[in-house]
């Protein structure tokens, strides 16, 4: 999951799909609009006028889904960012539609958009629409593609640049929530998982990846006439031991599978950091898992929310 350097110039822009736009999933949905965070522009001449300032928007681009949101308010010294305005997309067929509507609700004036790319033809795709919609609608939007230099975070492995955005991201937003003095463990429970470790210190030590839910069902598709049928194992327990027919033992063996493995990678991650780790909760698939870590801190928006923490040093160059 390495990440692409920034391109020279804008990207070119995408052609518009050919299907015809489809309703883009909302978030949980917050019921009031909060009011955006603007980036601030550098110190006005005495007596000139005052600069438009941008509305910082997020996208997590992910492998399934496009995770979008607004910083409505910016971090504390020691706390995250705060997200309001949460829209998903679907990574592979998403409607140029459904983001022009989302950037009209969101930010009717200038904006910056900080893309975190994990899924690279998404993220191009998305990056190309931004930039078509910036020069067709004569729009100021503007784009920074987030690195690892940008997060708060000290990373020790030998290669920060190959290590995914989104595992840093959530790992800089997991420091602003564990005890002080106490390391951490982030969980990240989406198409793949990530299991990664934080000293003591708030330091980055690497982790573990394995793949999730649905892409354990994609392989054993792969080698079998039928497709299984896991969705119902996002939120709902695994059927129980011994599975009765075909798809419940599919359905058995992958959710029960699942649930160890990811508990298993906890315990040694635990082990490997020593007494006193806490565990932090996040993606979609988080529910299937949960009940594993009783004492664990779940954050649904974790990735985006490390992503804003990236604004200020993103915005600066």
């Amino acid at each position: 999951m390495s990440q692409p350097p920034d391109p020279t110039g804008q990207p070119h822009a995408a052609q518009p799909h050919a299907a015809q736009p489809h309703a883009a999933q909302p978030h949980a949905a917050q019921p009031h609009a909060a009011q955006p965070y603007a980036a601030q522009p550098g110190a006005a001449q005495p007596g000139a006028a005052q600069p438009a300032v941008d509305t910082v928007l997020l996208a997590d681009v992910g492998n399934s889904r496009i995770k979008l949101g607004v910083v409505t308010a910016a971090a504390a010294r020691e706390g995250l960012p705060t997200i309001g305005r949460r829209m998903d997309l679907a990574s592979r067929s998403f409607h140029p539609v459904n983001l022009d509507e989302w950037l009209r609700a969101v930010a009717p004036g200038p904006a910056v958009v900080l893309v975190a790319r994990v899924h690279d033809l998404a993220a191009t795709r998305l990056e190309a629409m931004i930039a078509e919609l910036a020069a067709t609608q004569h729009r100021q939007l503007r784009q920074r593609r987030i690195r690892a230099d940008d997060l708060p975070l000290q990373i020790d492995v030998p290669e920060p640049e190959k290590v995914g955005i989104d595992r840093l991201a959530a790992a800089a937003g997991a420091n602003r929530l564990r005890s002080p003095g106490r390391p951490a463990v982030v969980v990240d429970c989406g198409t793949a998982v990530t299991v990664d470790l934080l000293s003591a210190s708030g330091v980055f030590l690497g982790g573990a990846i394995l793949p999730g839910a649905p892409l354990m069902a994609t392989a054993l598709a792969d080698g079998t006439s039928k497709l299984p049928q896991v969705a119902s194992l996002e939120r709902g327990m695994p059927p129980a031991m011994p599975g009765k027919s075909t798809a419940e033992a599919i359905a058995a063996g992958i959710g029960w599978g699942f649930r160890g493995a990811v508990a298993r990678l906890v315990v040694e991650a635990q082990q490997a950091l020593g007494a006193g780790a806490e565990v932090v909760l996040t993606g979609g698939w988080r529910a299937a898992v949960r009940h594993e870590f009783q004492a664990a801190k779940e954050m649904p928006d974790l990735v985006l929310e490390g992503v804003g923490l990236a604004a200020e040093k993103a915005l600066a160059r």
